[in-house]
This record gives C-alpha cells, structure tokens and sequence, in this order.
C-alpha cells in the first residue's frame, strides 16, 4: 500500500461526460479515483482545466504526486503536447500539456486516451506478454492503438489508431467526421443501435414491448439486454456488428500482423455474442489465413479503468526522460 507520504502516480481519463482520475501502483492498481462531470465543449478551457484539478487533488489526497498522465479524448500531437481536436472537449491545438504542468507543478504527460488505453493493455491487461499489439476500443465510434516491440506506434501527427474511419464501403453509410462508408459506421454501438431500430417490427420481439414499438427509443444497453433475453433482432443486430469488426480486424492484421487483437469499450462487454462472429469474419476475409498464423481476437481485461492506468503508466515511465 502507498504510504502517507509517499509519492503517487496519477491517470487521468477525460472523456466527453466526465473526469476521471486514479492513483495506480507500480503493478497497475488503481487504489483510488475521483470523478468529476466534463464541463463540455462550448465553455471556457480554464473550468475543464478546474475539474481536472479537482479531481487530481482529490485522489492525491494530500500526498506529494510524482507525476500525472493526462489521458484525453482528442487528437494529440506526436510530441504529445496539444490536443489539436477534441469533439466533445474545448482543446484546439491549446498546448494542454504546459498548461496542466504549470497549474500542478508537477510533471505532465499527456496522450490520446485510446493509446493509453492500449498501454495499459499491454502492460498489465489481455495483450500481455505479446510483442505486439492491436487494441481496438468499440463504444459510440471506434478508436484504437497500437504496440510493436512494446512501443506505441503514434505516427508522424501523433494520430494513429484512428481505425474507425478506415472506409470498408465505397459509398456507404455516410459517417460524423464528413465521410461515407468508415468502418465504425458498420460496427460500433451506433451501428448496433441502426440496425435494431431498422429490423424492428419485423418480427414480434423484446425490444418492440420494450420501447411501445417507437424505434427510436432504442438504445445499446437495450439492444444488449434484448440479445441476453433471446430477442432475434437484438441477436441478429450482434452478428452484424461482430462480422464487420472481424471484416475491418482482418484489414489491420493484414496491415501490422500483430500477434493478438484485443477489443475494448463498451460494446465489447458483449463478449462472445460480438466476438465470435468477428473471428469467423477474420478467419474468412484475412488474405493468406490458410498460411499464416491468426491472431487471436480476444475481450480487454481493464475496463473503463483502462485509460488511466495507461496514462500513469506513460508518466511513470517518462519519469526524467527526454519529452518524446
């Protein structure tokens, strides 16, 4: 246990709702957190800043803080100083690392949360003991990271790992960032919601009783609970989503040949309802896959705890090295 005065090592995960931070020990732990609601986007970046404050001071709880990962929502820069975007955050380009390092005095790192996510999944999590890695994280869109020789691979902006927006349908579903046919338009929670709400009334089902027959007030949870009740939609609705996440895993296998996969975020609690129809997928569409050993696509093991375990993680080990 961390002792009174010991220093600590803190991550923090701030996401589009809320703020959250933790103190991890050396072994991944968390043994404390504090949270606080995301002010939103259109606010002044001093009262986001407040609410990291807040929470950081919060879990330290007095005790001298060695140094802290800032685990954000958004594009960060390859020296990991700004957030250049954050769609649901007040960051544009506001050189967040300097800012957040002044006001705590102490030493900041800062990273795009499905990186540290990733991180952590590799340090302490499923991708552990592998050589190399990809996460895939599945909630609203898709992100994602990735490790090789135990490095994250960030790209020459800093941004790889935007896996979601690799188109997999010319033409297709048009997507948020301005696209048509991205990938996570086809496997993320909104698809899953999509093609719920498309199917409904097709046959008699949970989710028809469960919403008054109004599709629009589906939602994912609802989907998932449906799915767990035997509702055919609400399953049917899965394998849909879990063979386009096997369609697009075997599109970055093909790409980095890491030795696992490992999908995260809130969809992946799912488990083998979304999982083993994206194996089937992987198997039947990876080129070369009679010749060639398939890496396993496996659940993360960290849970929502994940980005800032791997933020503290990148903190802890920047210790007094040069900032990349």
């Amino acid at each position: 246990m961390t002792s009174a005065l010991e220093p600590v090592w803190i991550g923090v995960d701030v996401g589009g709702t809320k703020v959250l931070a933790g103190v991890v020990d050396d072994a991944g732990t968390v043994l404390a957190t504090a949270r606080r609601a995301t002010p939103g986007r259109r606010v002044d970046i001093r009262q986001v800043e407040d609410a990291l404050k807040a929470a950081v001071l919060e879990v330290a709880d007095g005790r001298p803080i060695a140094g802290v990962g800032v685990a954000a929502a958004g594009f960060v820069d390859a020296a990991g100083e700004r957030v250049m975007f954050a769609p649901h955050l007040p960051w544009q380009g506001e050189n967040v690392r300097a800012r957040l390092e002044e006001r705590w005095g102490v030493p900041v790192v800062l990273d795009n949360d499905a990186n540290c996510a990733a991180l952590a999944e590799w340090r302490y999590g499923a991708a552990r003991g592998a050589d190399s890695a990809i996460v895939v994280t599945m909630g609203t869109g898709i992100g994602g990271g990735i490790l090789m020789a135990g490095q994250l691979v960030r790209g020459a902006n800093g941004m790889a790992g935007e896996f979601g927006h690799m188109q997999v349908v010319p033409d297709g579903h048009p997507c948020e960032c301005g696209g048509q046919g991205c990938w996570e338009q086809y496997s993320s929670g909104n698809a899953l919601v999509r093609f719920a709400r498309q199917r409904m009334g097709e046959q008699p089902s949970v989710l028809e009783q469960a919403t008054g027959g109004n599709p629009d007030r589906v939602t994912g949870p609802m989907v998932t609970e449906a799915a767990e009740a035997g509702d055919m939609v609400a399953r049917a609705a899965f394998a849909s989503v879990g063979d386009w996440l096997g369609v697009g895993v075997a599109n970055l296998v093909a790409a980095f040949d890491p030795e696992v996969v490992v999908i995260g975020g809130g969809v992946s609690q799912a488990g083998d309802r979304l999982l083993e129809p994206a194996r089937n997928a992987l198997q039947r569409s990876l080129v070369g896959a009679a010749h060639r050993a398939v890496p396993p696509i496996v659940s993360a093991m960290l849970g929502p705890e994940a980005g800032l375990v791997g933020a503290a993680e990148l903190a802890r080990r920047a210790g007094d090295q040069p900032r990349r």
